[in-house]
């Protein structure tokens, strides 16, 4: 179960955390989780390419690890890094020293100000203990998600997802992982197109 749009109830209850930019700049922040993964990353960035557009992938440090050259490829295109923990765990079902170990191995490796929790899963206890280290992070959730890791969900209902609930200033989450690649591969040309032509500008943190 999931929401397309972030509930003003976790936005209350997490005010420290980023949901969302500007309401009154004609910008958009397109953001990818969870890779860097071999064809799905590479076909994300000739698409961002092709409309000129940069965004924000947030690695899981495994995903690193394992394909390197890809990871340095998105460095070289201009693209932000952010961290995603190394094993992409879920903040409510993690002890709190583990799932900070976890967030510094990746951080390790992305050297970045830039954290996405798996899931928007995140402990305040969690929260406290990262920044008491890191006081410059930036922890960045989101007001949309594309729904592209949803099996049971059309690519057409992904790209639908993003450019009916979209505001001024929406974070908007995209996956590059197989999981998501048969919706992402439909849905992100149709939302960069229908973006560029409205004017928006595709901004990064």
């Amino acid at each position: 179960m999931y929401l397309v749009k972030s509930p003003l109830l976790l936005k209350w209850y997490y005010p420290s955390l980023i949901w969302n930019k500007n309401r009154n700049e004609k910008v958009i922040y397109l953001t990818f989780d969870d890779g860097p993964i071999p064809d799905v990353t590479g076909f994300v960035l000739k698409t961002l390419k092709r409309y000129g557009a940069k965004a924000t992938f947030f690695c899981i440090g495994d995903n690193i690890m394992k394909h390197p050259a890809i990871f340095e490829e998105l460095k070289k295109e201009g693209h932000q890094i952010g961290n995603h923990t190394f094993n992409h765990l879920r903040g409510w079902e993690t002890d709190d020293q583990v799932y900070i170990e976890n967030f510094k191995k990746c951080q390790n490796l992305t050297d970045t100000n830039l954290f996405r929790p798996p899931y928007g899963r995140i402990k305040k206890t969690q929260i406290s203990a990262i920044r008491s280290t890191f006081p410059e992070l930036q922890i960045i959730m989101w007001d949309v998600l594309s729904g592209d890791f949803d099996t049971n969900l059309s690519p057409e209902k992904c790209a639908d997802n993003v450019i009916k609930n979209f505001r001024n200033g929406s974070i908007i989450v995209f996956h590059d992982s197989l999981k998501a690649f048969s919706r992402l591969e439909y849905s992100l040309p149709l939302v960069l197109e229908h973006f560029k032509q409205q004017g928006y500008q595709f901004g990064t943190f």
